[in-house]
């Protein structure tokens, strides 16, 4: 074999041919690109949904709080223990001390309430949280020196303790009848004055009321005791110590998590939505192939005498299968890229889900994420791929001399 005959064995067709051909095919290639579009859509919307539920519990909490829980609960609503133990509970090393000198921990109670949205869409299960001042010290403290606070009051100011006082998220301001500042919202034994809005940047606390423990025990009937109990660690080390120290001793009976753990487990109130996403997207996936199949068969029937041509002109076989390929694949990064710029205007709207753990409402954001516009255009490539490569192999093993008859 020549030289000559080596480089045109193993020449690719240039790209631009490609290009053209799709330009050629306009109306073809358009409605091609919007059905795999449509399904990158569908993809982000799940993916985005799964990553903004995600950020709401993994991101919530510090690795620098422990929470205390009766042993074997699983839940701060079915976690209560004696209010007995929480002097002890304070006095374990490796708690850091609060504004005061003291050791910086809360016991609180976890309650749910009935809450009408403010569209009038319905009433809907809302987490309140009873805490004592170091609970609110502890969630305004960033992770680490010089980094953001968990939490920052945006408007209003905190509840007092001992009053029926309440602060709501901003996400509950925003969701629900009677949360302005001003307003009193009624709920337990009676009326509570709404005084302030906290920001939580995203964390399942945007889905929580905040009060008084001694005033929210009062009103459930629930004195003498707590759902659980947080406590502030000086350090990470010492706050993987301090939940050893909890389960360990047995004066307590208690268990100790870390609060990012607890809230990582969590994440499974989203099963639901992966599941049916993940079938949604296999769905429209399959559809989409077909019309990328269908596409490329099309090409391949319409310029039969142009692939005879190319193996004429010495063009080999490998050559014009992946020629064909890249096609298709050209084909699905237009959908992915038109798919990605129509749900760009969805990125950080809330939506919101049952929390399987709490029984209520979690809000959370659509994340439109780097990750996932990567996870989309691979998806795209895939259908691409498959939907190519069947019509890219029937193009390549065509016979030369019944193409350029036809």
């Amino acid at each position: 074999m020549t030289q000559f005959a080596l480089d045109r064995k193993f020449m690719a067709i240039p790209i631009k041919y490609n290009v053209r051909n799709l330009k050629l095919r306009k109306g073809l290639t358009i409605m091609t690109a919007l059905g795999i579009a449509l399904t990158v859509t569908t993809a982000i919307f799940l993916m985005a949904l799964i990553a903004g539920l995600n950020r709401a519990f993994v991101s919530s909490g510090s690795p620098l709080n422990v929470l205390v829980l009766r042993k074997g609960s699983e839940s701060e609503l079915t976690g209560g223990f004696d209010a007995s133990l929480f002097p002890t509970l304070k006095t374990l090393p490796g708690i850091g001390k609060d504004s005061h000198g003291e050791p910086m921990a809360s016991g609180e109670w976890n309650v749910v309430i009935v809450l009408p949205r403010k569209d009038g869409t319905g009433e809907v299960n809302v987490t309140v949280r009873g805490m004592m001042p170091d609970g609110l010290e502890m969630r305004q403290l960033p992770d680490k020196p010089g980094g953001p606070p968990k939490v920052k009051l945006v408007a209003g100011r905190w509840f007092e303790p001992g009053q029926r006082e309440v602060v709501v998220s901003k996400s509950i301001r925003e969701r629900f009848s009677h949360a302005n500042i001003g307003d009193t919202m009624q709920f337990g034994k009676g009326p509570w004055k709404v005084v302030g809005v906290f920001d939580a940047g995203g964390s399942a606390y945007e889905s929580e009321i905040w009060g008084d423990v001694n005033q929210m025990a009062s009103d459930f009937d629930r004195q003498g005791g707590f759902s659980s109990a947080y406590l502030r660690a000086t350090d990470p080390i010492a706050a993987d110590a301090l939940t050893k120290r909890v389960a360990d001793d047995q004066r307590l009976k208690l268990d100790g998590m870390l609060e990012t753990d607890y809230y990582a487990k969590q994440t499974s109130s989203g099963t639901p939505i992966k599941v049916i996403g993940f079938v949604v997207a296999i769905i429209m996936a399959v559809g989409s192939i077909f019309a990328a199949m269908n596409t490329m068969y099309a090409a391949v029937a319409y310029r039969g005498r142009e692939i005879a041509t190319l193996r004429v002109m010495g063009f080999s076989r490998p050559s014009i299968l992946t020629s064909f390929v890249l096609e298709s694949l050209i084909l699905a990064l237009l959908g992915a890229f038109v798919g990605i710029l129509l749900m760009l205007p969805f990125d950080g709207m809330q939506t919101g889900t049952s929390n399987a753990v709490t029984f209520s409402e979690v809000v959370f954001a659509l994340r439109i994420t780097p990750q996932v516009a990567i996870y989309a255009v691979i998806f795209a490539l895939v259908m691409g791929f498959v939907g190519g490569l069947a019509p890219a192999w029937h193009a390549a093993r065509q016979n030369i001399l019944n193409a350029l008859r036809g």
